[in-house]
């Protein structure tokens, strides 16, 4: 079960907006020394708070749950000591099963389940659209900003009517905002083009701003306007592969190496032991099976 301090520090990461995985323990065989019902938290830059097991399983909680945060989906990380060679595959049924020869012998299922903060979609101005796109977009789970935008929102919709419309959408192209949409005529929304473009904003970014915006359902009232718009939001988040965390602060993907002694996936980070051989770093599950390289290559 959950402990006091984990629950306070759930609540803690929850309020701040900060991405997490509770990491809970379904079934222990003896004899791992974790039980079920053990609860961790794995952060977004690693650490772990609470036990799931010892230093070897840790490492590859700390890296699934990293992959979980990325892809927002929950996934049953089985870890065996005798799994088949290559059976670390995600399975449609949501489980991923890795070999761990440091075992002691015992298996471990841990449930992973990221709990992210909501995308952000900036919305600019104060027209009737914007402020239908602000009220439907609350109820899709977004968080709805009137704030400049910022390279880990989902998405920037302009409605302003031709006011502060350039710097919002320039910024967001250079930040790689996902979704990019510009609320006007077709012919304004050249115009807009045109003036972007004499700014010095490249063609290829350009060619990202969703104007008019959203999907062609025959929309004419504002509210109706704002469910095209958000359609191709909606779009986007799911079908484009944008997790609800991307971010500049957010890697494409994670590096990782294979133990040389073990062969477990390791995460390459600075608090994954190490060391240098022949000209390059080799990562470690642990500080067991480092001492046993440095050893044997002496």
């Amino acid at each position: 079960m959950i402990t006091d301090e984990l629950s306070k520090r759930v609540y803690e990461l929850t309020e701040s907006g900060e991405p997490f995985v509770t990491a809970t323990v379904v079934r222990a065989q003896k004899p791992t020394s974790v039980k079920p019902g053990s609860v961790a938290l794995v952060r977004g830059d690693g650490t772990i708070e609470g036990f799931v097991g010892g230093v070897c399983a840790e490492q590859t909680v700390r890296l699934y749950s990293l992959k979980a945060i990325d892809s927002g989906e929950p996934l049953l990380l089985r870890i065996m000591p005798d799994a088949e060679e290559g059976a670390d595959k995600l399975t449609q049924d949501g489980a991923v099963t890795v070999n761990n020869p440091c075992l002691s012998g015992g298996a471990l299922e841990i449930f992973l389940e990221p709990l992210l903060p909501p995308p952000r979609l900036t919305v600019v101005g104060d027209s009737l659209i914007a402020a239908a796109v602000r009220s439907l977009g609350s109820d899709l789970g977004l968080e709805v900003s009137g704030q400049a935008p910022a390279a880990s929102d989902l998405a920037l919709v302009v409605a302003t009517h031709g006011r502060d419309e350039l710097d919002a959408l320039r910024a967001a192209l250079q930040d790689g905002v996902p979704y990019v949409g510009l609320v006007a005529s077709r012919k304004r929304g050249a115009a807009v083009l045109d003036e972007l473009r004499a700014a010095g904003v490249p063609e290829n970014l350009l060619e990202r701003i969703d104007t008019p915006a959203g999907l062609d359902i025959g929309a004419r009232t504002p509210a109706e306007i704002a469910v095209s718009i958000l359609a191709r939001v909606v779009e986007v988040r799911r079908r484009g592969g944008v997790s609800a965390t991307t971010s500049a602060d957010t890697p494409a993907t994670r590096s990782t190496a294979i133990d040389p002694v073990c062969g477990m996936e390791v995460l390459v980070s600075a608090a994954t032991p190490s060391l240098e051989h022949e000209g390059e770093t080799v990562y470690f599950c642990c500080e067991g099976c480092r001492a046993r390289f440095d050893a044997e290559r002496v």
